[in-house]
């Protein structure tokens, strides 16, 4: 199974959250998808390189009607050279209303996590549009034996709050499943009707790998996802396992 198989994500609005390989999955989704729009809704770093264009625009409707060339990037404006803002949830809703027809996936950023490998949710995110198909809350199998602290987490306050860890312990597959399966972590404010598949990445070594699913047995336990998919977002073939 490819990863836009894997994550649901042709012809859909797939949103990712968490950490640990957010913006590695947007990526990886534009270069596999056949019309893609990559944007957000928060801030993103800019990712020209990704994309055969950035535009950056208050009407990215009209941006759509110019398009040549895909992938491309939509972000409301540029705040300073290494940091693009995203967009309204209502205005990526309008979009997706506007390209169901067309055959346009759109794949959205829609958290923060300073590029650590785990997280929880703050109390005012996500921000997940209305429109959003897929919902991918994601994590790194680094994360399993690194203690709680700000080094690897982000908002480490948060992750224990929820998964009853102190600061400085260590983390295990049960506290990551816990965190990802939670409403308080992954399932925050996933729409009705939308789907959420968990995805766990940097499964870079066979222990990694096994560390992954590990975690993915103890997700399916606790939720009924269709799958979760554990992912080498580095690599050409990123799928490494779907449990």
């Amino acid at each position: 199974m490819n990863l836009v198989e894997a994550l649901d994500a042709a012809g859909n609005v797939t949103c990712v959250v968490g950490a640990g390989g957010k913006k590695s999955t947007l990526y990886a989704l534009a270069d596999r998808l056949e019309r893609a729009v990559v944007t957000a809704t928060v801030r993103i770093p800019p990712f020209e390189e990704h994309v055969a264009a950035v535009h950056v625009t208050e009407q990215p409707r009209e941006a759509l009607r110019s398009v040549r060339e895909w992938p491309i990037g939509l972000v409301r404006a540029q705040e300073r050279p290494d940091r693009y803002r995203g967009y309204e949830t209502t205005t990526v809703d309008d979009l997706a209303t506007a390209t169901e027809r067309d055959g346009v996936s759109i794949v959205v950023k829609a958290d923060g996590a300073r590029t650590r490998w785990f997280k929880a949710p703050a109390a005012d995110e996500p921000q997940l549009p209305a429109a959003a198909d897929v919902v991918v809350p994601i994590a790194s199998a680094k994360i399993v034996g690194e203690r709680l602290d700000d080094e690897h987490v982000h908002r480490p306050e948060r992750v224990a709050a929820i998964t009853g860890l102190d600061r400085g312990d260590r983390i295990s597959a049960t506290d990551v499943a816990t965190m990802l399966t939670s409403e308080q972590g992954g399932f925050k404010d996933a729409p009705d009707g939308a789907t959420v598949i968990p995805l766990l990445n940097m499964a870079d070594t066979p222990d990694l790998v096994e560390t992954a699913r590990e975690i993915a047995d103890e997700i399916r336990e606790r939720r009924a996802v269709p799958r979760v998919v554990i992912t080498q977002l580095t690599s050409d073939s990123p799928v490494v396992d779907v449990v």
